[in-house]
C-alpha cells in the first residue's frame, strides 16, 4: 500500500502573511496619494455617520424585544404551532431584520460612493 502524500491547503491571504514574515525586508502598507486619503477619509467619515442610524435601529430592535415581553406579558401565553409567540419573536425576528438593515446600510454606502 502506497502512502498518499498530504497537501496543506491555505488561503492566499493565509500564503502572503507567511511570506512577509519569511521576508527579509520590512514589509510596508501601501500609502495613498494625499489627495486620495483626503478622499478616502471624507468618505469614511460620511459613510460614519450615515452608519448610526442602522446601528441604533438594531440596538433599538434587540433591545427594544425584552422591553416590549415586560410591557405585554400576555405575548408569553399566545403560541404559534405550539410554540410561545415571545420565544419565536427572539429566536426568528432578529436575523431577517438585521440582514435587511445590513442591506440598507449596504445600499447607502454604495450609494455615497458612486457619489464621491
Amino acid at each position: 500500500m502506497s502512502k498518499v502524500r498530504r497537501v496543506a491547503v491555505t488561503s492566499p491571504q493565509t500564503r502572503l502573511a507567511h511570506a512577509r514574515r519569511r521576508s527579509r525586508g520590512r514589509w510596508r502598507v501601501v500609502r495613498l496619494p494625499a489627495g486620495d486619503t483626503q478622499r478616502a477619509t471624507e468618505l469614511y467619515r460620511a459613510q460614519r455617520r450615515r452608519g448610526v442610524p442602522a446601528l441604533v435601529l438594531m440596538f433599538a430592535l434587540l433591545l427594544g424585544l425584552p422591553g416590549l415581553f415586560a410591557v405585554f406579558p400576555g405575548l408569553d401565553t399566545v403560541r404559534l404551532l405550539g410554540i410561545p409567540l415571545s420565544w419565536l419573536m427572539i429566536a426568528v425576528l432578529p436575523y431577517p431584520a438585521m440582514a435587511l438593515l445590513a442591506r440598507w446600510q449596504l445600499r447607502r454606502a454604495e450609494r455615497l460612493e458612486d457619489d464621491q
